[in-house]
């Protein structure tokens, strides 16, 4: 298990504070876990797919049809949030909303081609210690770096 970092409310109040679900997209290549990037819609950032609460879902579900939406990707959520970064939520008008996003894992069964964000966003499949380099919170980046895929886990 990693270990949670303190997290930053950038500068908010806490009653400012959002919450979003995010997707650790992963799979399992030729015996090395593989996580995949997207890039964000404007800065063209690395980061993973991630979006607000979903009416009628649980933060899970949430978190599959974000990487459905922004990457493209089918496959199985984990109910089990490995955990918490957060980061300043960019508006329109300049302003920062701080927001704390949960971590689902989600294993990746297949990823289309045509999907609602496509035209928008780049992805690529990267080991997790380069995911780390290439992403902007550090606790994300602890988040990759120490995540083992539910189904390589022993029982001790």
């Amino acid at each position: 298990m990693t270990k949670q970092l303190p997290i930053s409310l950038h500068g908010g109040a806490k009653g400012s504070a959002r919450t979003q679900f995010a997707a650790l997209c992963y799979r399992v290549h030729k015996g090395d876990v593989q996580v995949l990037l997207i890039t964000s819609r404007k800065a063209k950032r690395w980061i993973v797919p991630k979006g607000w609460p979903m009416e009628g879902k649980t933060p899970a579900a949430s978190a599959l049809v974000e990487a459905w939406e922004e990457a493209g990707v089918k496959g199985v959520a984990s109910d089990a949030c490995i955990g918490v970064y957060s980061y300043a939520k960019q508006g329109e008008e300049g302003d920062a909303t701080p927001c704390l996003a949960f971590l689902y894992p989600v294993r990746v069964t297949a990823l289309n081609k045509s999907f609602p964000e496509a035209g928008e966003r780049s992805r690529m499949w990267v080991s997790r210690k380069k995911a780390a380099k290439f992403v902007q919170q550090k606790e994300l980046a602890k988040l990759i770096v120490g995540f083992v895929p539910p189904e390589n886990r022993r029982l001790t």
